[in-house]
């Protein structure tokens, strides 16, 4: 009995051993037969990136200044003397010609004292035509003939004098141009501090502005000039005309003049101008998108599409605009600079890319 059962222990451990290793055998060829990810993992990606072919363009320098509008010409009506004013002989932002009376002011004084001296005047005429007659007959001594001449001089200047001031109560305009608000009305007496009204030329503007220190060089009379209001989205163009003699000491800035026609009368003295000044250009500029630009200790980089990969490169700019900036070393026409997903990369990176303009 007791040699049975070490035969059948003998058997059992001999069966378990046998399963044991085939449940082994097979675990070990299914791993077999499993992908290994973690060795297809570390294959290199491609990043996806945009990208620039670099051509020659024209790139203008572009400054931006704010000006003012003023009329061309512009004062306010005021009167030469203290008087009432009896009529209004224009309405309130009307157009005017040169010489059209806008305001009569009292002289019914002025012209009575006129009749009075033109009466005497004719009267002294008599006595020196009647005495010069009988100077030439030594009937009377040239001293009485001078002081009837001299007396006939003084009605005249007195009456020139009376005719000036009755021409003062007649307030005319200076200019073509169009009337503002009327400040004084029939029955008001005016003195020579009151405004009445003020006229301006608005057939055409200037146009004001300063410029920095650095472009006082850069902006020549007879240049065009670019500007907007803010009233429309129009366009204008204005022609530089005259300059400052000297720069402003506290903003060290030059006062520059253009003239820009307003015919349409569309701009109005006192408006901002927005002023796009252009200073020089270049025809084969190399522009390159401000977001491909990285900031270094020694200056700018770019990256650069070569065999696939990217290529960091130090590049020297020049100008810009609102989008581009201009390379001045660094970059050759045809090359392709990379433009998005800059923070993903490393020189040498593998790439791949989703659109070239």
């Amino acid at each position: 009995m007791l040699t049975d059962f070490k035969g059948a222990k003998r058997l059992l451990n001999l069966s378990l051993f046998i399963i044991g290793s085939s449940i082994l055998l097979a675990a070990c060829s299914s791993q077999a037969k499993e992908p290994n990810h973690a060795a297809i993992n570390t294959v290199p990606q491609a990043t996806a990136v945009d990208g620039n072919i670099i051509t020659p363009s024209v790139l203008t320098d572009i400054l931006e200044v704010t000006g003012t509008l003023v009329a061309n010409q512009q004062v306010d009506i005021a009167s030469e003397l203290t008087r009432k004013i009896v009529s209004v002989n224009v309405k309130e932002g009307s157009l005017v010609k040169k010489g059209t009376l806008l305001f009569q002011l009292d002289d019914a004084d002025l012209k009575a004292q006129l009749e009075k001296l033109q009466q005497q005047e004719k009267l002294a005429a008599l006595n020196e035509d009647r005495l010069r007659d009988l100077i030439k007959h030594e009937a009377v001594v040239q001293q009485d003939y001078d002081q009837a001449f001299t007396n006939l001089k003084v009605l005249l200047a007195q009456i020139l004098e009376l005719k000036v001031m009755i021409d003062k109560t007649r307030i005319r305009a200076p200019f073509d141009g169009q009337i503002g608000i009327i400040h004084a009305y029939p029955g008001a007496i005016v003195s020579t501090s009151t405004i009445l009204t003020n006229i301006q030329d608005n057939s055409s503007v200037k146009v004001e502005f300063n410029v920095p220190e650095k472009y006082t060089n850069t902006i020549a009379p007879g240049s065009l000039q670019k500007f907007t209001v803010a009233s429309d989205n129009k366009q204008y163009t204005a022609k530089v005309v005259a300059r400052e003699a000297k720069l402003d000491q506290n903003t060290r800035t030059l006062l520059v003049r253009a003239v820009a026609d307003n015919s349409g009368r569309t701009l109005m003295a006192g408006q901002s101008a927005r002023l796009n000044l252009s200073l020089h250009s270049s025809n084969n500029a190399l522009l390159v998108s401000s977001q491909a630009l990285m900031p270094s200790s020694q200056g700018y980089n770019v990256y650069v599409a070569k065999d696939g990969k990217a290529q960091i490169v130090p590049v020297e700019i020049g100008q810009r605009n609102p989008s581009n900036v201009e390379v001045l070393k660094g970059l050759q026409s045809g090359d392709t600079v990379i433009t998005s997903n800059l923070l993903r990369l490393v020189p040498g990176s593998a790439i791949r890319f989703v659109t070239v303009k």
